[in-house]
């Protein structure tokens, strides 16, 4: 039988129980969207973290002093280390594989500018660091080499910072005291979405200012602290291929300064973000196959109804089936125009499938989702394999009921009441 007349049939035989058939065939096409949905935003959601870890830093190390945790060079264990101005410095000159450091200094002081006040930390760094931190300005500067090795009074404010001291004004060029001291506001960052922080919170909270001017000025009053002490320092490797031996540098060094085995880990307390990023990549990866998991065995029981509807036709076409083979026609003639009804169901489907999944993530990229909401992606993976496991059901549904038909003998067939 021609291919033409067999689909002429088969869009009868769906048009004559059309309620089965479109509920048979919403099972495909909910299977095929949900896989590029599923997958698409498990994909948006990877990518989305990792933007908003890349707003702590861009490969970036964060190093804290500890307590030694064993004995080293005649030295017991249980000495606190605290980290110096003299550390970053030396890490500096003598770490070739770490491209930027920077100390830093963290305080929470008084701030007052002519319209309000605070209380916010305040942080004090090299200028490197605003680069390695991801600091963009939405209104004037960043600070720069002159500003630190004049220990200018200088600040630049983050956004809610800046919406408190300066509300509805204009800030930049503007004095803002600080601990009583007169600074000059030179820049406002852009707003950022920040998923994490440590110290004394996100930026969009915080004030900086160059470490020099922070180091005279209101230096960390804790007990026990000395001229130089730091708060932390930030380094950055020269590339992520040598972040490992980059960090192994950094302690060595530290390790060299303070008396400590470089194998003491609580000696110096390490937050590394690119260990970080590789972790969180790690967890939405495992989502992102959950999630295709659960939408290919949505689309395999679609599956499963194509073939219970291509049963329930051989059964109600036993008949019909039984005349066309009195009348001539062949287990293969029998055979190929069941593969062929499933085939069209199947491939009908998947096409609506396709266009329904691929539709809905084109108009969720073009709407302002929610934060916490990321925009999913259209995975080729997704769609591959989609396909790939529409072209099985396709198959496999289809070949077990077009088999049973053709084996029918025309007798049994039109013995059929």
């Amino acid at each position: 039988m021609p291919f033409f007349e067999i689909f002429k049939q088969t869009i009868s035989a769906l048009w004559a129980t059309k309620l089965r058939s479109f509920l048979t065939m919403f099972g495909i096409i909910w299977g095929i969207s949900s896989v590029i949905l599923l997958v698409g935003l498990g994909i948006g959601f990877g990518i989305d973290q990792r933007n908003h870890l890349k707003t702590i830093g861009t490969d970036i190390a964060i190093c804290f002093g500890g307590k030694t945790a064993l004995p080293y060079g005649g030295y017991a264990a249980g000495r606190d280390v605290a980290l110096t101005i003299d550390d970053a410095i030396a890490i500096r000159d003598g770490a070739p594989l770490v491209k930027h450091v920077s100390p830093e200094l963290r305080r929470t002081v008084s701030e007052v500018s002519p319209w309000n006040a605070a209380s916010r930390a305040v942080r004090g760094v090299w200028p490197d660091y605003q680069d390695f931190r991801s600091l963009h300005v939405e209104q004037g500067r960043l600070m720069d080499a002159e500003d630190e090795d004049k220990g200018m009074r200088v600040v630049i404010l983050g956004a809610e910072s800046n919406r408190q001291l300066f509300p509805g004004k204009p800030a930049i060029g503007q004095s803002l005291s600080i601990n009583g001291y007169p600074y000059i506001v030179i820049g406002v960052l852009a707003s950022k979405q920040q998923n994490g922080s440590y110290g004394s919170g996100p930026d969009n909270s915080q004030l900086f200012v160059p470490y020099s001017a922070m180091e005279r000025d209101f230096p960390p009053d804790d007990k026990g602290d000395f001229p130089g002490i730091v708060s932390n320092i930030v380094v950055q490797p020269v590339s992520a291929d040598v972040h490992v031996a980059a960090l192994h540098e950094v302690r060595q060094i530290i390790a060299d300064r303070h008396h400590f085995d470089p194998k003491d880990t609580d000696a110096i307390w390490v937050w590394d973000t690119l260990e970080g990023a590789q972790f969180t990549d790690n967890i939405f990866r495992a989502m992102t196959i959950f999630f295709a998991a659960v939408a290919l065995l949505t689309l395999a029981l679609g599956g499963i109804g194509v073939m219970n509807i291509m049963l329930v036709a051989v059964s109600e076409r036993t008949r019909e089936i039984g005349v066309r083979k009195a009348l001539g026609a062949t287990a293969v003639d029998i055979r190929r125009q069941f593969l062929v009804e499933s085939a069209i169901i199947t491939l009908v489907s998947g096409a609506l499938g396709l266009l329904v999944g691929v539709g809905i993530i084109v108009g969720l990229r073009l709407l302002p989702l929610p934060e916490f909401l990321p925009h999913p992606v259209i995975s080729a993976t997704a769609i591959i394999s989609s396909l790939v496991t529409l072209a099985i059901i396709t198959v496999t549904a289809g070949t077990y009921p077009a088999l049973r038909a053709a084996n029918l003998t025309p007798i049994e067939c039109l013995r059929t009441d």
